[in-house]
């Protein structure tokens, strides 16, 4: 048996593979949500699957076990939570088109809106849908993480409505019965305390106005590092104090750790230094790599000339900067060799393309407690062919 992170796959199971591939566990996944669904019930809120980060749809009758409902970004993502998962269905966008926001009253429970603009264009077509909940998103200016294009809350953000823009517009907010803010990216509770501070003191003095407040993404609550007991009281101080429903979609805590991306060694040469291309691609199948960006643990990999045989990984489209990155090996790599690449569940499959016409990955789902690989997806060339016309 050879353990992959937290999958074992026999040398049957790992040569009868396909590749490229993500795997999900689907035993570690549980994992998670039990996790997600202690929080919940030591809080009394609600932890809503964001599709952003994780949109596995093969996994809703899991996912539905634990939490009470999705959050979705678009009309696909809406229908998909509506029609594949149940349960609440909270909608939020930088912005509604017309076209957008008639199908998104027939499809949620909470609709959020990013300025009071578009909430005074919208309203009275909402108010025909009294089952509809609605929130403003607003912004605290106040930043947690130190990586721009993932800050919300940074410098002239087109993400949620400014303390100064609320307050122009609080003749306009009739209506509304939730705040939503977000502006944490894989932080832990400390993150949340601080930002929440920052709301209370800006905000607060709205909080008697409205029944429901989002604290949006970003918590890595199934980090094994991340304090979930510091979570669950400032959940419950926020609570006591204001009354309000509370709810958390961190779409990368329910997937975080429970997948991996498994690869082939195409070709090896040596232009000034030794080179791997892999029937993967960084720009194509694990996009963060090159736009967060970061370095993916490579399973029996390290750093450069930690080990004895260096290689820099490339992917297998033609643009130049498609570098997985640089890593060395105890062996000299051959071809036909298959690398695992760690925690690549979340933020992967939603994010694809089919650029140069590479396949997508398929799709694989392991349950760890029966030892059973069972293949979910395979794409083809209609899936390129139907984004094209």
């Amino acid at each position: 048996m050879e353990q992959f992170g937290r999958i074992k796959l026999s040398p049957k199971q790992l040569s009868g593979l396909k590749t490229p591939c993500y795997i999900v566990n689907e035993s570690k996944l549980e994992e998670n949500l039990r996790l997600l669904k202690y929080v919940q019930d030591k809080t009394n809120s609600k932890i809503l699957l964001a599709f952003k980060g994780f949109a596995m749809w093969s996994m809703a009758k899991l996912v539905k076990q634990y939490l009470p409902g999705t959050s979705a970004s678009s009309v696909s993502e809406a229908m998909l939570g509506r029609h594949e998962f149940g349960g609440e269905l909270h909608c939020y966008a930088p912005a509604y088109s017309q076209a957008d926001m008639e199908e998104h009253v027939k499809l949620a429970d909470h609709i959020v809106f990013n300025s009071v603009g578009q909430w005074n264009r919208y309203k009275e077509l909402v108010k025909q849908h009294p089952h509809i909940e609605t929130a403003l998103r607003i912004n605290p200016e106040h930043s947690e993480t130190d990586t721009a294009i993932y800050d919300p809350s940074g410098p002239n953000s087109r993400l949620g409505t400014t303390l100064e823009n609320f307050k122009a517009g609080l003749v306009d907010l009739e209506g509304i019965s939730g705040l939503h803010f977000h502006n944490l990216c894989e932080l832990n509770a400390d993150a949340l305390e601080r930002t929440l501070s920052v709301v209370e003191e800006k905000f607060g003095f709205y909080f008697d106005k409205i029944s429901w407040i989002n604290f949006g993404g970003g918590h890595h609550i199934t980090r094994p590092d991340y304090d979930v007991e510091r979570l669950i009281r400032i959940i419950n101080d926020f609570r006591s104090k204001y009354k309000l429903k509370v709810y958390l979609e961190p779409g990368e805590a329910i997937a975080l750790n429970t997948g991996v991306l498994v690869t082939s060694v195409l070709d090896l040469f040596n232009n000034g230094m030794k080179l791997a291309i892999l029937d993967t691609s960084a720009t194509a199948h694990m996009p963060d790599v090159l736009e967060m960006p970061y370095r993916p643990f490579i399973e029996n990999a390290d750093e450069p000339q930690e080990k004895a045989h260096t290689y820099r990984l490339g992917g297998i489209t033609c643009l130049a900067g498609d570098v997985i990155g640089d890593y060395s090996f105890d062996k000299p790599l051959q071809i036909g060799d298959k690398l695992v690449f760690g925690d690549m569940a979340h933020y992967t499959m939603v994010k694809n393309t089919t650029f140069n016409g590479v396949r997508l990955p398929l799709i694989y789902k392991f349950n760890s407690n029966q030892n059973e690989l069972t293949l979910v997806k395979e794409f083809g060339y209609n899936d390129y062919k139907s984004r094209l016309s």
